[in-house]
């Protein structure tokens, strides 16, 4: 499971939540991102550093933008349907998808955004799993 693999980077390598997830992603996913393209991913943290689109969902768009993407988002059959379905997810559990909004429900000093984390992986997976079982995800 994705959650098995992030808390290494999150914890360990003190790295913020977009970084975890794209970091967490490529292992898992095997998706061939090299340590220095990642480090692109770190302006997203905490809502683009200004409390805007969350972090977590930002770097899960990349991770299934990696995964489904070709050349050209525009060309992917794939990439809207599992980009929808991840959005409508948070939208679902949070009611956002805001970091200013996310974060009151989620975020605690001891832990940080350790619960926002996990359930972008929860959610990341699931959206994956479905779309490659045929499951309509839209």
């Amino acid at each position: 499971m994705l959650k098995d693999v992030y808390e290494k980077y999150y914890y360990e390598g003190n790295y913020n939540c977009a970084e975890t997830i794209i970091r967490a992603g490529n292992e898992y996913y095997d998706l061939g991102l090299h340590d220095r393209d990642m480090i692109a991913f770190g302006g997203f943290g905490a809502g683009i550093q200004t409390g805007n689109t969350c972090g977590a969902v930002l770097a899960a768009v990349s991770v299934l933008s990696m995964k489904y993407i070709e050349k050209n988002a525009h060309e992917s059959k794939d990439i809207k349907p599992v980009t929808t379905a991840l959005i409508r997810e948070f939208n679902n559990k949070y009611g956002s998808i805001l970091c200013r909004d996310i974060k009151p429900l989620s975020f605690k000093p001891d832990i940080r955004c350790k619960n926002t984390i996990e359930a972008a992986c929860d959610i990341l997976e699931r959206v994956i799993a479905d779309h490659e079982s045929g499951k309509e995800v839209q």
